[in-house]
């Protein structure tokens, strides 16, 4: 068992019930305020503890890297010293935090500079991301689209039993949760056009999605295989692929999305590590047909995640929409590594790859608004009385995912982001 995953520990600092960040987690995140930062740091109740201002105490002297990474804009520096740093990194941090350790506890001075309130600071983009590839890996999300798109009798493509069917998404326009952004303009068609025309999308949907963080660089011409695939990846973030369904629906044929796509998706601003997330793993899909030799694996891969989706209209209350689950994955994370690494490509710290839209068997659980009112036929009321097919302009769309077991709850935070009006 991993040290710092003990369900027993307990921390001094105290831990809000229900709170995503006790001492189980240690997530990494990146913060500033007006006095420090921008910083690596943790999260521990409803406070981030500065590993800057540890080091320079003397916590870490015992583990031997350059204490630099803490003092950088991003974590990139930090992961790419490889699993076995961090993991004493993690663990020496759950050791400063066990209420039966006054090392830092009893120290005022070091308490007071090193502990800062959440509420106190800015939490930034954690990583600086290289590549970004989307998957297409949950099976419910497919069928649904397959049947809104294609024959109901044979949603599925021939080859996506067989492959993650995944594409290469653009990096520069992922954000940080708690920003905005401009609904997108593109060429659509309505059903009835002759031709095309252009304006903001109509069809504003939300994806609920994961992300998996690359941790361990490779080279061109190696692959990785689904036993090391966990080696390679430090840990998951919650992921928001914004869509505009209309522009998809004219432009996705040959290639795929593109404009579609590229305007803006969010993350949560936690790396929760995938060390923090081994007690939640379970038994994944029966792949039928069987999966070629190179996709095979051994073991529960797959990982029991809650997760939810509220939609909020400007100064109005939040309605939860979608109540999900990342065990509903069909493709673990480790095929869409082995996957996307088969033909040799190679991959490189802070790279970004995220699951695809994560839809469960049942209404309740669908993953975006395409299928939760099935292509806006089937309007939703949310809790102030208005309707909605898609999203409106004003809305603030906020996912949150957890996993929780005996009495730990690892949590996320939140992945949240408002829409603004369109410039035309």
């Amino acid at each position: 068992m991993i040290k710092a995953n003990n369900p027993d520990l307990r921390s001094w600092v105290q831990i809000p019930e229900h709170s995503d960040f006790p001492i189980q987690n240690i997530p990494f995140g990146i913060f500033k305020n007006h006095e420090k930062g921008p910083g690596v740091c943790i999260a521990i109740g409803e406070f981030i503890l500065d590993l800057k201002a540890v080091s320079e105490f003397g916590y870490f002297d015992k583990i031997q890297f350059d204490k630099k990474v803490f003092d950088q804009s991003t974590l990139n520096s930090f992961i790419d010293l490889g699993k076995t740093i961090t993991r004493m990194v993690r663990d020496c941090i759950s050791d400063l935090l066990n209420e039966q350790n006054g090392t830092l506890q009893n120290n005022s001075d070091a308490r007071e500079k090193c502990l800062v309130p959440m509420n106190n600071v800015q939490l930034l983009m954690p990583v600086r991301i290289g590549d970004y590839t989307d998957f297409y890996s949950s099976i419910d999300h497919a069928t649904n689209m397959g049947k809104m798109f294609r024959d109901p009798e044979n949603a599925l493509l021939p080859n996506w039993k067989h492959i993650p069917v995944g594409y290469h998404g653009r990096s520069s326009s992922i954000i940080v949760s708690g920003g905005t952004f401009i609904r997108p303009n593109g060429q659509s068609k309505l059903p009835d056009a002759s031709t095309p025309s252009f304006g903001p999308t109509k069809s504003l949907d939300f994806e609920l999605e994961t992300a998996f963080i690359i941790g361990k660089s490779s080279t061109m011409g190696e692959t990785i295989t689904t036993e090391n695939a966990g080696d390679h990846i430090f840990g998951m973030v919650l992921f928001n692929d914004w869509s505009a369904r209309d522009i998809q629906a004219w432009e996705y044929v040959p290639l795929g999305p593109f404009l579609a796509k590229n305007f803006c998706s969010v993350i949560s601003p936690w790396i929760v590590t995938l060390d923090a997330l081994e007690p939640f793993r379970v038994e994944g899909y029966k792949q039928e047909p069987e999966v070629l030799p190179y996709l095979k694996y051994n073991g529960d891969k797959n990982i029991s995640i809650q997760l939810e989706v509220a939609i909020q209209a400007e100064n109005k209350n939040e309605t939860i929409v979608s109540r999900s689950n990342y065990k509903y994955m069909y493709w673990t994370m480790e095929q869409q590594l082995a996957h996307h690494t088969a033909n040799g490509c190679n991959i490189n710290t802070g790279d970004m790859m995220a699951s695809g839209t994560i839809s469960g068997p049942t209404l309740g659980s669908y993953g975006s608004m395409m299928e939760i009112t099935w292509r806006g036929t089937t309007p939703i009321k949310l809790n102030d009385g208005t309707e909605r097919k898609f999203i409106n302009d004003g809305d603030t769309v906020t996912m949150r995912g957890w996993a929780e077991k005996n009495g730990v709850r690892i949590g996320f935070g939140e992945c949240s982001s408002t829409v603004l009006p369109s410039y035309i």
